[in-house]
């Protein structure tokens, strides 16, 4: 094994650092594709090649891109390039974390590494983070030992062991890394604010950093892409609503007709809110155990009270129809929250989808049979 005095800092894309104020893109071969996804800040000259050396504080568009994903927005191409990454100016016997090329993951991470000299080994996992990615096994055990491979782990550092975040441990069989590669698996805690506490520890992880907490901060932030998802389809909603209404009330003053429109698509929009917001929000303190139960629940709640205070003169078969139609269909938009919620288990969704959406789809059924039959009658 090479001396780790050989393990140095290299000028960033061969320029003079002082002229970029300390951060510039490189434009390194093997960073060719990643196209300023962040500051690369230098290089560490290794024997297994030139290792990008990445920023460990967040640029404002980092932060930016982040809302941006957050949103439904570039969310599904919101990735880095796989390999090994330095932080500080570490060698052949600093730490060796692994991650996901899920850029998110990887700036919650890097962001919690400042003043530390370590590497990062970025595994591809097809943009998606560590907890997904285990569980649809591109966070796993082939992918790690091929990595390890390809970025020649074994050349840059002296010691033999990898530290993974516990999400990772579902996708990631430790005994077979350990005999492919070489490589002990040890699994540090699972928030990235813990690593460097745990790094002090000497790699030991306290009851805390072993807890996977799912409290309502955690819960909030993951509701606005779930909310996109919702008033998509809703906009549709909207714009069919605006044409029954152009059809059966086009006599009627322009504004009349647009008011109408809103009026009807309130509780289509009370619906998506209730179903991908209040359901995440509220989820531990809604009674029951299935969420889509839960969404079914609290969509009646909403309709009841819709029906009841907002629209009382509107005949029954309008309201049994809304009655039908709507909280299932917050149930439904509840039941996409099962990938993000830690209150659930693979084969109890999967029990979960069997009842659910059956009754969902019966339920709606007879709804917009129902409202159709209303129209026939009397019109909307």
């Amino acid at each position: 094994m090479e001396d780790s005095n050989k393990i140095q800092a290299a000028p960033c894309c061969g320029t003079d650092n002082s002229k970029n104020k300390g951060t510039c893109t490189c434009t390194l071969s093997n960073m060719d594709t990643v196209k300023s996804a962040f500051p690369i800040i230098g290089s560490i000259n290794t024997p297994a090649g030139i290792v990008p050396q990445i920023a460990t504080r967040l640029t404002f568009q980092d932060i930016l891109d982040t809302w941006k994903a957050r949103w439904d927005i570039n969310r599904m191409d919101y990735r880095i390039l796989p390999g090994l990454y330095a932080v500080g100016l570490p060698d052949s016997k600093s730490p060796v974390l692994v991650s996901a090329n899920y850029k998110m993951s990887f700036d919650r991470l890097r962001q919690e590494l400042g003043g530390l000299n370590l590497w990062i080994l970025v595994l591809d996992t097809k943009g998606i983070n560590v907890w997904c990615a285990a569980g649809k096994g591109t966070f796993g055990t082939n992918e790690l030992v091929n990595r390890i491979a390809l970025s020649r782990l074994a050349e840059v550092v002296a010691h033999r062991r990898l530290i993974l975040p516990q999400l990772g441990a579902p996708g990631v069989a430790a005994h077979e890394v350990l005999r492919l590669s070489g490589f002990k698996v040890v699994y540090g805690p699972v928030r990235a604010a813990d690593i460097v506490k745990y790094l002090n520890n000497g790699l030991k992880a306290d009851t805390g950093m072993r807890e996977v907490r799912f409290g309502f901060k955690d819960r909030l932030v993951l509701t606005p892409v779930e909310l996109t998802g919702a008033l998509k389809p809703a906009l549709i909603v909207l714009g069919l609503l605006l044409i029954i209404n152009i059809i059966f009330h086009g006599s009627l003053a322009v504004f009349q007709v647009l008011s109408r429109t809103l009026t009807d698509f309130l509780p289509f929009l009370g619906t998506a809110i209730v179903g991908a917001f209040l359901v995440p929000a509220l989820l531990p303190y809604i009674p029951g155990r299935a969420l889509a139960w839960k969404g079914w629940l609290l969509g009646l709640l909403w309709i009841g009270a819709y029906l009841w205070f907002l629209i009382p003169s509107r005949n029954w078969m309008h309201a049994s129809a809304y009655l039908l139609i709507l909280p299932p269909l917050a149930s439904y938009l509840a039941m996409n929250f099962t990938g993000a919620t830690t209150y659930t288990s693979l084969s109890g969704v999967l029990t979960e989808m069997k009842v659910a959406i059956p009754a969902q789809i019966i339920s709606v059924g007879l709804g917009v049979l129902l409202l159709i039959a209303k129209w026939t009658v009397l019109g909307p």
